[in-house]
């Protein structure tokens, strides 16, 4: 029977299959395991089936000897020495496209509570400062007609393009490799480079991957070329913005607000962030939903096993460990 490491109890019909045809070792949904946890339970392991936050890095590869598959249950893997695993026939796999709707769905939440300020007038009522009906009471800004700037424009990026038409919203869009005629016109978007993107946006929403790239791609400069009245969204990974620019860019009245599901050093949240009113703020929260979240679970779990069984995984990361 093979033996897998589950780091965190994932949802849905999977985990009992899991439990059944396998020898598995997990911990519970509020544990996180440490780097040295993992490589102390790794080591007679065939197959372990991470999370996001968990460092699979050159150390914890190499301590399992027996390691066929890391499954990573998330569409991002940038927490997956992804090199290292190739090197040593190592087959990782990931969750691309189930968690699409529910993302972009969060990304819209985020983007619609800044800019009309609706946790700051949550709070506000609650506190008991409601006493009257005022005409500069809670103003926010209109989405309707506005332009919206999308940084990275994958499943997650076109989702949230989409969505905009129902505001009659102008989309500009900046990513590495620009789409096709057709696929913008699908989409409704229209391609900028980023300066241009970030000088015209009234909300700016990110969906790009992280990689060294794209690692502090929006930093002072950057936020110092965006309107006033921007709103920013980032449902995508942390690191892709300099928080520290960020938090001046929002003290300092740069832009207006921002909405925000993932930060740099995660799950440490800047204390500034903490105590600003112009920023909503969720705990990674993109993908939680039941739909996504036990969709995910049956995807890596499927991938987990075809591996080990002998079998090509549906979602590969690395296909060059095929042709090894």
């Amino acid at each position: 029977m093979f033996k897998i490491l589950l780091t965190r109890e994932i949802p849905g019909p999977a985990m009992e299959r899991l439990k059944k045809e396998v020898d598995l070792e997990y911990v519970s949904e509020e544990t996180k395991l440490t780097k040295e946890e993992i490589i102390d339970k790794i080591k007679d392991k065939d197959g372990v089936i991470s999370m996001l936050d968990d460092p699979i890095d050159a150390d914890v590869i190499n301590a399992a000897s027996k390691l066929r598959v890391i499954s990573n249950y998330a569409v991002g893997f940038n927490n997956i020495d992804i090199k290292t695993a190739t090197s040593k026939g190592v087959v990782v796999t990931n969750t691309p496209g189930i968690l699409t709707n529910a993302t972009a769905d969060l990304a819209w939440a985020l983007l619609m509570a800044a800019s009309r300020r609706i946790v700051e007038g949550d709070k506000f009522l609650r506190a008991g400062r409601f006493h009257c009906w005022g005409p500069k009471l809670m103003l926010g800004y209109e989405l309707t007609g506005k332009t919206l700037g999308i940084i990275g424009m994958g499943r997650i990026g076109s989702a949230v393009a989409k969505r905009a038409k129902g505001f009659d919203m102008h989309v500009l869009y900046y990513k590495r490799h620009r789409l096709s005629e057709e696929e913008e016109k699908e989409v409704g978007a229209e391609y900028v480079y980023l300066d241009e993107l970030l000088s015209r946006s009234d909300f700016v929403s990110i969906h790009t991957p992280l990689t060294g790239d794209t690692r502090h791609m929006l930093g002072e400069e950057q936020f110092k070329k965006m309107k006033r009245n921007c709103i920013l969204v980032n449902t995508a990974r942390g690191p892709i913005i300099d928080e520290k620019a960020m938090v001046k860019a929002l003290k300092e009245g740069w832009i207006a607000g921002a909405g925000l599901d993932v930060y740099e050093n995660e799950p440490y949240i800047t204390q500034e962030l903490l105590d600003m009113d112009n920023v909503v703020l969720e705990p990674h929260i993109g993908s939680a939903t039941y739909e996504a979240r036990e969709k995910m679970a049956e995807m890596v779990v499927n991938d987990c096993l075809a591996v080990l069984n002998g079998n090509k995984p549906v979602n590969l990361v690395n296909p060059e460990v095929y042709e090894k």
